[in-house]
């Protein structure tokens, strides 16, 4: 199969590996869906875990739109099989694997048409994926992004609404490169895509392993559960019938070497980092305020490598992308070459530009790790003091809250806490919960994040450093469930302006 039009469902359902229910004889199947209010006739309808829970409500939604059969969930299918409209069950172990199987096979595995690149860890994903996307395409091999900031396709970008889409959409999106003619994809794997099969079916090429430290922990509940939902990406590499994929892993990270030792002997390992066993190794690394300077030794061979991007993170971040297009052919050479010209990430490490003697960097960083690293990053390259403004979102793991403010104080000469992204919950108890990790008076809250940011930049002299942390690339704050406007990058270049016009605070930490 070479995708996207009508096929037999029994050939769609051997293709996927799930074997053929007599239930299947005679159903040609025109599409997919796993929203019952999406559905058009002649799909195939997915009742993911969770949607029968109110009985065959949205069975009976999917048969009335027209929908040609149901996948359902083994032991689902006998509690909503009544008054669905005569709509043929078929029951699997495990809906949601078996949604990425079948639309894999619906599009005719587009996966292995293009070299595919898949980004996982708590830190670092987003931009080893544009790296890894910037380095295709700059040595001739176009090549696609999907993540969290936004999809990059032929001819057009889209907003991301998540790090990693739904199974349907990500293969959908695969099959409009591999239509439009683009060679190769890098792809941002969630820990929440491994576990709930949104990657499965995809055939990697590359799969990339940048760090772990707490994050999600709301969802996952232990770090254990963490690892273990993050090493899929790496176990499935074994059971890959296209393609040899390559697991290329950090093992300056000791979750790294932790999956080291768990990988099948059958995955071919590419480990990095700056230890001396490293077979893409970063040394004599010279930071900057334009960039950084270092050495890779790799495939026998030395490279003096140069980047725009700032502090040790990215330094990983690019060995790790130039492991990972080593992997999926390109020559490595040519990879070194264009790292000169990385773009800008939005978001991460972003310069607002200032014409006062200070620098002001807007940075992602949302976990106690991220801020702990992009604090020395900016360390090293500035003698003035640090100003640090931050937040923790609601309904996101509480346990790190207090770590994060520890972090930002150890890293910083002044910390300002403020509201990030409060959800649901109440902004002031999560400024408290955060609060807590403080040990100094070397701090101030300011619930206001517009005020926090203004604070800011009127506390910055010469030789400083602004860090606002947090939100990154987002352009909205999420308050109560509704998205307001807001932009850290905008904010900031506005107080800059008020700034360079004379609204400037006479107040300044001693």
């Amino acid at each position: 199969m070479n995708g996207s039009g009508p096929i037999s469902l029994g050939k769609l359902l051997r293709a996927s590996g799930l074997g053929t229910p007599p239930v299947a004889d005679g159903i040609t199947v025109g599409g997919l869906a796993c929203d019952s209010r999406k559905v058009r006739s002649g799909d195939l309808f997915f009742a993911l875990a969770g949607s029968v829970t109110n009985g065959a409500e949205f069975l009976r939604q999917a048969a009335s739109a027209g929908a040609v059969a149901a996948v359902v969930q083994d032991g689902a299918s006998a509690g909503a099989s009544s008054g669905t409209g005569f709509l043929p069950l078929i029951g699997v172990p495990d809906a949601r694997e078996a949604m990425a199987r079948i639309a894999s096979a619906y599009h005719g595995n587009p996966s292995g048409s293009l070299s595919v690149a898949g980004v996982t860890g708590t830190n670092g994903k987003t931009t080893t994926a544009w790296i890894i996307r910037h380095l295709c395409d700059t040595v001739g091999r176009r090549c696609g992004l999907i993540g969290t900031i936004r999809h990059i396709l032929p001819g057009r970008e889209e907003e991301a609404n998540r790090t990693t889409p739904e199974s349907l959409e990500l293969q959908t999106l695969l099959t409009e490169m591999r239509d439009g003619g683009f060679k190769a994809a890098a792809i941002e794997v969630s820990s929440h895509a491994l576990v709930q099969h949104r990657a499965t079916g995809i055939n990697f090429d590359a799969a990339v392993f940048t760090n772990l430290s707490q994050d999600h922990l709301d969802y996952h509940g232990t770090m254990e559960e963490y690892f273990r939902a993050k090493s899929l990406l790496f176990t499935g590499l074994a059971g890959q019938a296209a393609k040899k994929g390559r697991a290329v892993v950090n093992s300056d990270d000791r979750y790294g070497r932790r999956l080291l030792d768990i990988l099948p002997a059958s995955v071919p390992v590419i480990t990095y980092g700056q230890g001396s066993n490293c077979a893409f190794r970063a040394s004599a690394i010279r930071p900057g305020a334009e960039g950084t300077v270092f050495r890779l030794d790799a495939k026998g061979r030395s490279y003096l490598v140069r980047t725009p991007l700032i502090g040790l993170h990215n330094v990983l971040n690019t060995v790790a992308a130039l492991a990972a297009v080593s992997a999926m052919g390109l020559e490595l050479r040519r990879a070194v070459a264009a790292a000169a010209s990385i773009p800008q990430i939005p978001g991460r490490l972003q310069r607002v530009p200032v014409r006062r003697g200070f620098q002001c960097f807007v940075d992602y960083a949302h976990t106690p790790d991220a801020i702990s690293g992009v604090l020395k990053s900016v360390r090293a390259i500035g003698a003035g003091r640090i100003i640090t403004v931050f937040g923790c979102g609601g309904e996101r793991d509480r346990a790190k809250r207090p770590l994060m403010a520890a972090a930002a104080e150890q890293g910083s000469d002044h910390v300002i806490l403020t509201s990030d992204n409060p959800r649901g919950e109440d902004p002031a108890a999560i400024l408290r919960e955060t609060a807590a990790g403080f040990r100094s008076k070397s701090h101030e809250i300011v619930a206001d994040r517009e005020e926090a940011i203004r604070r800011a930049v009127e506390l910055a002299r010469t030789g400083d450093i602004v860090l606002i942390a947090g939100k990154g690339h987002e352009t909205y704050q999420d308050i109560s469930g509704a998205r307001h406007p807001f932009d850290d990058v905008r904010v900031a270049a506005s107080a800059m302006g008020r700034l360079e016009s004379g609204a400037r605070g006479e107040e300044a930490v001693r």
